[in-house]
């Protein structure tokens, strides 16, 4: 259940805010749909909603605002817009990738695809696909956690009927298990068919909460469909017809051989045609548009708002409007919702079962057991209309199959985030790409130092000039560590866990440990490759190893994990993969000297007998010549690059700290 209360946006420049003291309830069990034209606020609605907008108001979901929920991922399962991920990964990978996110088997990646029917599609790059499998990957990320509520902006925008009329199953399949549906929508038909409240805003405000049916009556008008060769003379007859008997009957020629009747009834218009010899290939009772003429609605062709007209019938008399009754076969219990269980196929009822009556069960139904939908919309009317004089509508296909559920959800536990972190780093061929880029370059830059001389063996091996900031492998570990977090901002995959990257400490750890595996390994091969393509166009002089290895290896994997940390952090405040690495390479640029300028005069003293100091301070005994390490760290630190690069991460990390304690205070 979603309870919001008084969501205001903020207003900019003096306008007036998109959304103004929007107050609604989405209840469980039931679909309800959020309808506004183009600007309406229905977006800022939902964004407020789930906190990913500042504003004033509350939500509570299922009694709980959302950044009091430890999972939001596990309660709401969100689709905002476009379905968010990075176009080179795999259909299988992403959902694998948002499985260990939410801490749930990678085998529900399957599951759902299934249920989507994108198992034949699972290898395909997000990048390839067309909008209607876009919108099915968006509906399996939403269903990957087995949520209670979902929260779906514009869901079949774009899609054709059929798909919407299958988006609109899962919809309906969900609330039939005790779920929570709120979907936005700018079609008031869409609205009336697959929604079982509708609430209405204008301009930012609420301007109607109504039930489906109550919308309908109210908000679309019925009609009769007639569709004939002779739609001029039969218009021409029903309006004479109208006059005399002083009845208010509005026809409308809809173009072609098409009449819309409004204020009249099939009988009525059927009769007439009969009595004067018209042929008629259909007619039908529907529930059409605002008024007579106003064709499509935003964004729909003439092609599916025709079929649109043909799908929408009235219920049958003998059926309660707002009550349909559809199969659902295979489902088990769902978490926070209740067990739905087939009819017995004797015609007998068990206990809890609902009472379907005999007319709607020899039509070849089935009931679903349960509460009742007390507020149910209207009857959806999926079947085609048939062309013939009179219309029979078929009977609801059965609601489409959820993914089973999840029977015990895991705590969470630490390895979920690097879980993920590690299918976000190897789902995509960047991270290889570029390794392969920074070892090529450093292979080359060392054999042209070499070939050039004056350059000191370590700087050598590491492909370091003096005429540079940086050597290669650094800043390859800079740019794969801005890349942990800029591809989040840039293909928001996480956008329904609490804003486009949640501030979550256990994320950010799994980031640096992995950044800090990548630097290391980087710096390793750069050193090694090195080593080896000068052995091979020098011989052995060049490729020796120097006599300081020890500190030397200390410091310059110090320095690439460095660089790493330093494009993590920078890429999580400045929400950008170029602005980590600017601040990667601001650090030998800027940040040294400013450290070298600062440090300047007669107060400088060297770090010798720091650890005789410390043990006289401590009164500790270094075992296993601790000092040597010891010494080598300060070393590290103590150089200017070092010494920078330690401030620099100090101030990123509290600038990253900072800005995640603003996100959880509200």
């Amino acid at each position: 259940m979603i309870q919001a209360f008084g969501l205001t946006s903020q207003s900019h420049k003096g306008l007036p805010p998109a959304v103004d003291d929007v107050s609604l309830e989405a209840r469980a069990g039931h679909v309800t749909a959020l309808l506004g034209a183009t600007g309406a606020g229905k977006t800022t609605t939902l964004r407020l909603m789930l906190e990913l907008q500042q504003g004033r108001g509350l939500t509570y979901f299922r009694g709980r605002p959302l950044h009091r929920i430890a999972h939001p991922a596990r309660e709401v399962g969100v689709l905002l817009g476009e379905m968010p991920g990075h176009p080179a990964r795999t259909v299988r990978g992403h959902l694998r990738m948002l499985s260990a996110a939410v801490g749930v088997p990678a085998r529900r990646a399957d599951e759902v695809l299934e249920v989507v029917g994108l198992v034949s599609l699972r290898d395909e790059r997000l990048g390839t696909l067309s909008r209607g499998m876009d919108r099915r990957l968006g509906l399996a990320c939403a269903l990957l956690s087995d949520p209670h509520t979902l929260v779906l902006d514009d869901p079949a925008d774009g899609l054709s009927t059929r798909e919407s009329h299958w988006l609109h199953g899962m919809l309906r399949a969900h609330a039939t298990q005790g779920g929570t549906v709120l979907f936005t929508t700018s079609e008031p038909k869409e609205a009336a068919r697959a929604a079982d409240h509708v609430i209405t805003l204008e301009q930012g405000r609420l301007v109607a909460d109504q039930v489906a049916a109550e919308f309908t009556r109210t908000r679309l008008r019925p009609r009769v469909a007639v569709r004939t060769p002779h739609a001029v003379r039969l218009a021409a007859l029903l309006a004479k017809e109208a006059r005399t008997a002083q009845r208010s009957v509005e026809v409308v020629r809809e173009g072609g051989n098409r009449l819309s009747v409004y204020g009249s009834t099939c009988a009525d218009v059927g009769e007439t045609a009969f009595r004067h010899g018209i042929l008629v290939h259909q007619l039908a009772d529907e529930m059409g548009d605002m008024g007579p003429g106003a064709g499509p609605f935003p964004g729909e062709t003439e092609e599916a708002a025709r079929d649109a007209r043909e799908d929408v019938t009235e219920p049958e008399s003998g059926e309660l409007p707002g009550h349909r009754a559809v199969g659902l076969a295979g489902t088990a219990p769902r978490g926070g919702r209740a067990q739905d269980k087939p009819a017995s196929q004797d015609g007998s009822h068990r206990p809890g079962d609902r009472v379907v009556p005999a007319d709607r069960r020899a039509r070849g139904d089935q009931a679903v057991h349960g509460s009742p939908n007390t507020d149910s919309g209207p009857t959806e009317g999926r079947g085609d209309t048939a062309p013939s004089p009179t219309t029979v509508s078929k009977a609801p296909a059965p609601l489409p199959p959820l993914p089973p559920p999840i029977s015990a959800r895991s705590a969470p536990s630490p390895l979920h985030p690097l879980r993920y972190e590690l299918r976000r780093a190897t789902g995509i061929g960047t991270g290889f790409l570029t390794a392969a880029a920074v070892l090529v370059t450093s292979a080359l830059t060392a054999v042209l130092l070499a070939r050039v001389g004056h350059t000191p063996q370590a700087r050598l091996l590491a492909a370091w000039p003096r005429e540079l900031p940086l050597p290669p492998a650094a800043l390859g570990a800079g740019l794969l560590g801005a890349l942990a977090f800029g591809d989040e901002f840039r293909h928001p995959a996480l956008a329904a866990d609490r804003g486009s990257v949640p501030r979550r400490l256990g994320l950010l750890t799994a980031k640096l440990v992995v950044a800090a595996l990548t630097a290391l390994m980087l710096a390793f091969l750069a050193v090694g490759c090195d080593a080896e393509v000068l052995y091979l166009v020098y011989g052995r002089e060049l490729a020796e190893v120097p006599a300081d290895w020890l500190v030397l290896s200390a410091s310059w994997f110090g320095l690439v994990v460095g660089c790493a940390w330093a494009g993590v952090l920078a890429a999580g405040v400045f929400r950008s993969t170029t602005a980590g690495l600017a601040a990667v390479v601001a650090v030998p640029v800027v940040v040294v000297p400013l450290v070298q300028k600062a440090l300047e005069g007669a107060s400088l003293r060297a770090a010798a007998g720091l650890p005789a100091r410390l043990r006289e301070v401590f009164l500790l005994q270094w075992p296993f010549g601790g000092e040597r390490y010891l010494v080598g760290a300060v070393r590290v630190i103590a150089q200017p690059v070092g010494g920078a690069l330690t401030l620099s991460l100090t101030a990123l990390l509290c600038a990253y700290l900072l800005t995640t304690l603003r996100s959880r205070v509200r």
